[in-house]
């Protein structure tokens, strides 16, 4: 597996990590490979601002850009079978669960769970 270090994260080169097998397969072994996994597209703006909110904290997550992988729609397809609706990105994951969409995210830090979850996870340390 290939990983792009940037000040967002790690955005990992996907066409090779997630051919072949079950979408819903693939997704939960992505979502088990990192401390916090997103997956994304790129030009979303609550995916932008999950990943500013992670960052800002000081958490790398693994970002999986699904309109730069061939595979993306599938994906796509098995995170919106997960959520149960139509518009699931951002999806994050954090210590291989399921978090949810951004308002799940945002929700968490507000009432202060957030910080548990990434430092039971390994992502925080502080």
């Amino acid at each position: 597996m290939q990983y792009q270090a940037d000040g967002w994260g790690y955005y990992v080169a996907s066409g090779r990590c997630m051919g072949g097998g079950d979408p819903l397969e693939r997704v939960a072994r992505l979502a088990s490979e990192s401390a916090v996994v997103v997956f994304s597209v790129s030009s979303c703006c609550m995916c932008h601002a999950v990943k500013r909110l992670f960052c800002g904290m000081g958490v790398n997550p693994t970002m999986y850009e699904l309109d730069h992988d061939p595979m993306g729609n599938d994906i796509e397809r098995a995170l919106m079978r997960l959520l149960g609706n139509s518009t699931p990105l951002p999806v994050v994951f954090i210590g291989g669960k399921l978090i949810g969409g951004m308002d799940r995210v945002m929700a968490s830090h507000i009432t202060g769970s957030l910080v548990p979850l990434l430092k039971e996870a390994g992502a925080l340390w502080l």
